[in-house]
């Protein structure tokens, strides 16, 4: 099967498991997991933040560090289509005891930073505090524009407040626009990204920021449950994945862009959305699920998402298998 329902499918390749079988382990929670301690020096050398926890997920360090900069009785702002609003079932406020304040965003998901002034007020004991805005780069695929991202950071500066980015897809913005992580974590406090996805580690995300903000994340990470043992293998994973699966993401990025073109090409199908290694499509004279299926008969696994179905590449789906993708849109008839 060719899997367009998501790039978490990827498996890991030859040289990945091999990385895992042969990783040095020991006891990450007590700081003595080796390759663990390497993968996070790898994650302050790229991000250019003082220091870095792997955690298990993107979910796991998002809820982390808005509880750390936000939490109990305050609010923070992000997008309605943010995926700490839409996919992780609501551990913002039942777990960090954070409530998200949804502000002003393109269609796309980007925060349009000059409607946030209408967002500030003078402290009121009985309102939340709004010590926090989150941003998610990217997006559905899309990316922030870095002037959007600077002028998201200066007013969190300007009204005494902190950035977090959910950088889960952050490498595929690095890919698509030449700007180095370093650059974009310049205009954040904290950053996630995640080592599986686009980067094809079977789990994890790291999570960078300050020295002391990192040693309050590690104690936050256990009292979720987060304390991981010979967590090596994995961290191994993410290395051969940070080493190895980052400049190959424009191979998933011009795939994309072919069976985007291809669905353009045809009289049935509408681009909704488009970006990176993302394509959302609306369906004209027949339904979202007929398509669906005819992709399935062709050995292809679209995913619909919110009324759209949604492509996504991945190192799993190559040229040729793309090549076939496109053939199999350009032959369906409705």
């Amino acid at each position: 099967m060719i899997d367009l329902r998501s790039d978490t499918f990827t498996l890991p390749s030859r040289g990945m498991r091999d990385a895992i079988y042969n990783a040095e382990v020991g006891d990450d929670v007590y700081r003595e997991d080796p390759t663990v301690r390497r993968l996070e020096e790898k994650g302050c050398e790229l991000s250019g933040k003082e220091d870095c926890l792997f955690a298990s997920s993107g979910c796991m360090g998002n809820l982390i560090a808005i509880s750390i900069q936000a939490g109990r009785g305050a609010e923070v702002l992000c997008a309605p289509q943010s995926h700490i609003v839409c996919h992780e079932i609501g551990a913002l406020s039942s777990i960090g005891l954070t409530q998200p304040m949804t502000v002003p965003s393109t269609a796309d998901g980007l925060i349009i930073p000059s409607q946030l002034q209408a967002f500030t007020r003078d402290y009121a004991y009985d309102m939340a505090d709004r010590p926090l805005i989150e941003v998610e780069n990217t997006t559905s695929g899309i990316v922030y524009p870095l002037e959007s991202v600077k002028s998201i950071h200066a007013f969190a500066k300007e009204n005494g407040m902190n950035v977090h980015t959910d950088g889960a897809r952050i490498f595929n913005a690095v890919v698509q626009t030449g700007i180095p992580l370093s650059q974009w974590a310049q205009y954040t406090d904290s950053i996630t990204f995640c080592l599986s996805k686009g980067l094809g580690a079977p789990m994890g995300s790291l999570l960078c920021g300050s020295a002391a903000f990192i040693e309050k994340a590690r104690r936050m990470r256990k009292l979720l449950g987060g304390g991981m043992r010979q967590i090596g293998f994995m961290a191994a994973a993410g290395l051969y994945a940070l080493e190895n699966n980052v400049e190959r993401l424009a191979e998933d990025h011009e795939n994309a862009r072919m069976i985007k073109e291809a669905l353009e090409d045809t009289d049935w199908a509408k681009i909704e959305r488009y970006g990176t290694n993302m394509v959302f499509f609306s369906v004209r004279k027949t339904d979202n699920r007929s398509v669906i299926e005819y992709l399935k008969t062709k050995d292809i696994l679209a995913l619909e998402d919110a009324g759209y179905i949604r492509i996504v590449t991945s190192l799993n789906v190559d040229r040729k298998q793309t090549e076939e993708v496109v053939k199999a849109i350009k032959e369906f008839r409705v």
